[in-house]
């Protein structure tokens, strides 16, 4: 056999080898996907979106839940966003030397860092100097987790914004802040909006961040200061419950946190892109 021939197999065997992972990888993808939308659509009813959590053989459902999720991950998306924009900013159009450095770092780190050991880190530093659990609590945990995912969308978004369109603003005597609003984060918008998407689908399904923080609760509560109810936090509850109703909706709550987190994967990917390739 020739070194030629040699090499050819060799190439046959591994894409024979990534071929066979990858339909594997698929498979054991749409089997979970397969279960989450059967058992999730079995127990799915009007009443799940529009009666709270209640104890077993009350008929509870999930809406203050699903509420609480959408108040704390609201919150956090607010307290983080601007803070991530201005800070991938500041990193891609003045970020040198060594604070710059440390920045990308902590970024980096706070990227890769387990989600329970940031809901440990709002907890030491919220929970028990306040004294309790709270949804305020939940939502910092969360903005610490959708953080670092924009300032690194926002830097990588603006970088790729040819400097060509730097200086011609420069040119036409616009200032540095003007640059910026006006020519750079336009340009980038669609990019920056995918990372923030997708910030958000990473947010609104952690669980171990909101067991330390907000904990839980089963009625209606609007009141950031006290314990608040989410979907991620009520599904690890009930999926252990030996109570058949609370596991049906455990599954409900799993389709409509996989139903949300695909839509905004689906809107970053197929909406955002084509308008940044057309930008």
């Amino acid at each position: 056999m020739t070194r030629l021939e040699r090499r050819l197999l060799t190439d046959r065997i591994w894409r024979m080898i990534a071929t066979t992972l990858a339909a594997l990888a698929i498979v054991l993808l749409a089997w979970i996907l397969w279960t989450v939308f059967y058992r999730g659509a079995t127990a799915l009813s009007f009443s799940v979106f529009t009666t709270p959590t209640m104890p077993p053989g009350r008929h509870g459902g999930l809406a203050n839940a699903i509420v609480g999720t959408l108040i704390q991950v609201f919150l956090g998306l607010i307290i983080a966003a601007p803070v991530g924009l201005y800070a991938g900013t500041y990193l891609s159009e003045l970020g040198r030397g060594k604070f710059a450095d440390a920045v990308r770092f902590v970024n980096d780190v706070l990227l890769s860092a387990p989600s329970i050991l940031i809901g440990l880190f709002v907890y030491e530093l919220l929970v028990k100097t306040t004294g309790g659990f709270s949804g305020f609590s939940g939502a910092i945990a969360l903005a610490v987790l959708i953080l670092p995912v924009v300032v690194r969308a926002t830097e990588d978004m603006l970088r790729l914004v040819p400097g060509s369109l730097r200086e011609a603003a420069f040119a036409l005597g616009a200032t540095r802040a003007q640059v910026v609003t006006s020519v750079l984060w336009r340009a980038a918008r669609a990019g920056i909006a995918t990372g923030i998407l997708l910030a958000i689908a990473r947010a609104a399904g952690e669980t171990a961040p909101l067991l330390f923080t907000s904990l839980g609760n089963l009625s209606w509560s609007f009141d950031l200061t006290a314990p608040m109810a989410s979907l991620p936090v009520t599904i690890y509850q009930y999926a252990g419950s030996p109570f058949d109703e609370w596991v049906a909706l455990a599954w409900a709550g799993a389709l409509m946190i996989t139903v949300g987190v695909l839509l905004l994967n689906i809107v970053s990917r197929l909406v955002l892109a084509p308008r940044g390739k057309a930008s």
